[in-house]
């Protein structure tokens, strides 16, 4: 399995978010925590989430629950121990339904520029697809901080994400599988198993209503060496993915996205978010 490391550096140096060059340059050994903090810090809003794009799709000012899911990927990546993650947990509690579960998208005015999924979410319906990113997240951090381990939102959010799962008896959308499982290793679920066997080993799994030619890849499902899922799932499949996404690697040094981006800016952020992730990934980053 070979990639160009030093040509996927330059192409998130050149195209990347600063918070996306930051992170790569963090992830690879090169640059203090504190500096990819005070990148994430440029999408922060007054009432505690996270906003101004930090989803490329979603090119709103506005504090949004997937910005928040972003915004605690890089938190978790950091292990941060700061004050940023409970307060954000704090303005999700807010944002909760009674359940705990978090809706899609909350309303917002400025729509220019997003995807019509985001624009047009039900702000009082409750979403396991962004529920279980959230949480997924948040269990990434927690065993490395208290503030986040012990936090009531989520507590309710897990609950109602693992009754939520426990229901499930046909294959979920791709996407919410692969965020259902990601949730499900990040607590180190038995459910993993089960949920494990609706994601194809042998080949892409098609994201119906995506794209043309829209996928998910088996590591898409199961990114991080040592859990569950990875667990369930042959090894050999597991290394040709690997092969597959190293492959990938385009000739200015940065991965393509196979969805649909909705402005020419939020494809160019896609590309810079899906190279780090590459990287990560590649080089066996831990959960």
């Amino acid at each position: 399995m070979d990639f160009d490391l030093e040509a996927a550096t330059n192409f998130v140096g050149t195209h990347g978010r600063l918070l996306d060059w930051r992170r790569l340059r963090h992830l690879l050994g090169d640059g203090a925590p504190e500096h990819v903090l005070l990148a994430l810090d440029g999408y922060h809003n007054p009432d505690g989430g996270y906003g101004w794009a930090l989803e490329p799709d979603l090119r709103s000012v506005t504090s949004q629950p997937v910005a928040a899911m972003h915004a605690l990927e890089v938190l978790a990546e950091l292990r941060d121990t700061g004050d940023r993650a409970p307060r954000l947990l704090d303005w999700l509690a807010g944002q909760a339904l009674a359940d705990g579960s978090v809706p899609f998208a909350r309303a917002y005015p400025d729509t220019a520029g997003s995807a019509p999924h985001w624009a047009g979410a039900d702000p009082a319906a409750p979403s396991l697809m962004m529920t279980a990113q959230l949480a997924a997240q948040a269990h990434r951090l927690a065993p490395h901080h208290p503030g986040v381990a012990g936090h009531p939102w989520l507590a309710a959010a897990t609950s109602y994400g693992l009754a939520a799962i426990e229901r499930i008896d046909e294959p979920p959308f791709a996407i919410e599988l692969m965020f259902l499982l990601r949730f499900l290793d990040a607590i180190d679920s038995p459910l993993t198993g089960r949920l494990a066997g609706y994601a194809n080993s042998d080949g892409p799994t098609r994201v119906a209503g995506g794209a043309e030619g829209e996928v998910l890849h088996l590591l898409d499902f199961t990114p991080h060496p040592g859990t569950r899922s990875r667990s369930s799932f042959d090894a050999d499949a597991v290394a040709a993915d690997r092969e597959r996404l190293a492959g990938l690697q385009q000739p200015d040094g940065g991965w393509p996205i196979t969805f649909a981006a909705f402005s020419p800016a939020a494809a160019l952020e896609w590309r810079g978010y899906a190279t780090v992730q590459a990287v990560s990934v590649l080089l066996d980053a831990p959960l």
